[in-house]
């Protein structure tokens, strides 16, 4: 069972409008999901981005356990808290950003080790420690999970390396959440613009049972989420 439910509203063809529920607020969907990157929207005071029709924003995990630190933020109250939002915030892995924004990441089976854009120190990211620092210390009511994020565009190995390292992770992401009565866990749809790719990805991600997903790969950033 979801941890959120999803009611539709009204269908036109393949279209629909809905509503998910959750335990900071309903969230209409389509969404327009504005972008606090380190837990502000840019020029704009959260009741000005609240009048805006906004239901949920979205904080990036990367940015946030950088400046000013993932720990500071949970010891002030979490992100909620720290924003002064109350309504619903999406976190993202940080996996896009450290393959994105660091000079040097390496990517293995365990984690992806990087250097902070901000003064070169060395970070380690897991699927646990993406988790921890989304569900545990940002308190985020939708988690991402963490997914290999290549550059487009991608040969169909790599492109099929990358899906396969995300599934397992996915699965690593999904053990560390465990079962959450009011934080949801969403999976990334990976493989390019590879049909069959993303097909097999696809069934991955049903198969480990995500609260819901996230299309990946086809566009700049961790994905367009799917709400």
């Amino acid at each position: 069972m979801a941890a959120f439910p999803f009611e539709i509203a009204a269908t036109d063809g393949a279209a629909r409008t809905g509503v998910l529920k959750t335990a900071r607020g309903d969230i209409r969907t389509p969404a327009f999901m504005p972008v606090g990157t380190a837990a502000t929207v840019k020029a704009l005071t959260v009741d000005q981005v609240a009048s805006t029709g906004a239901d949920i924003i979205l904080g990036n995990t990367y940015h946030l356990m950088l400046r000013p630190g993932a720990e500071r933020v949970s010891r002030l109250g979490g992100l909620h808290r720290f924003m002064r939002w109350e309504k619903p915030i999406l976190t993202d892995s940080g996996g896009f950003q450290v393959m994105s924004l660091s000079n040097i990441a390496k990517v293995t089976e365990e984690a992806v080790t990087f250097a902070s854009h901000i003064d070169g120190s060395r970070h380690v990211l897991s699927p646990e420690r993406s988790v921890e620092i989304q569900a545990d210390l940002l308190g985020s009511d939708i988690v991402m999970q963490l997914d290999e994020c290549v550059a487009w565009p991608a040969e169909e190995g790599r492109a099929a390396e990358a899906l396969r390292l995300s599934a397992r992770w996915g699965a690593r992401c999904k053990a560390a959440f465990g079962e959450r009565e009011h934080q949801a866990l969403f999976g990334i749809q990976q493989g390019s613009t590879i049909e069959a790719l993303r097909r097999e990805s696809a069934e991955r991600l049903v198969e480990i049972g995500f609260d819901g997903y996230a299309i990946g790969g086809l566009a700049v950033g961790e994905g367009h989420e799917a709400m």
